[in-house]
């Protein structure tokens, strides 16, 4: 037992490391965008990606499949790259174990997924009472379910938005201090 335990300690760690790795090189990234300007502008376009997530979602089986298409497409295509750019903004805090965060960044991120938690389930609740109204409309059930996944979709976006939106400016001389001299 103890050699099982060990192996899968060893795959944990080297886990662990691998992300450690990926951070560093997604700390290089985007040194320009680093500013609450920018993470700003992003997390209101993925906010505003997912209000159309939503509205296309509202459309849907209504019989203006070209709406919904536009509203669905345009809104995946550009909150998924507003999405990935704030993921990279806001470091390790968004996706990263508690392992790799120092004390700052460990409290922010505890504050950001209690109310991303809260957030989601409100939406969930939103996407349950929609599925009731719409359970006797013809494909209420696939209008229901198009509904749970844009607001799915939506709740687990609220992290980084919520990070985007709040964190301050990184200071200048920490991220020098970071990047190394590769």
């Amino acid at each position: 037992m103890t050699e099982q335990q060990g192996r899968l300690t060893a795959y944990w760690e080297r886990q662990l490391d691998k992300m450690d790795a990926r951070e560093l090189r997604h700390a290089k990234r985007l040194p320009g965008w680093r500013t609450r300007r920018h993470r700003r502008a992003l997390a209101a376009i993925l906010a505003l990606a997912d209000l159309g997530l939503a509205a296309g979602a509202s459309v849907f089986g209504t019989g203006d499949d070209r709406l919904f298409g536009a509203l669905w497409v345009g809104s995946t295509l550009v909150g998924g790259v507003a999405f990935v750019l704030l993921r990279i903004l806001t470091g390790r805090m968004s996706g990263g174990f508690s392992r790799l965060l120092d004390e700052r960044e460990r409290e922010w991120r505890h504050r950001v997924t209690y109310v991303a938690f809260q957030i989601l389930s409100y939406l969930m609740i939103v996407a349950m009472i929609y599925g009731v109204v719409v359970a006797h409309t013809e494909d209420g059930g696939f209008r229901g379910a198009v509904m749970l996944s844009a607001l799915l979709v939506t709740g687990t976006t609220i992290p980084s938005i919520i990070l985007g939106w709040s964190l301050p400016d990184d200071d200048p001389e920490d991220f020098e201090e970071g990047m190394g001299n590769d």
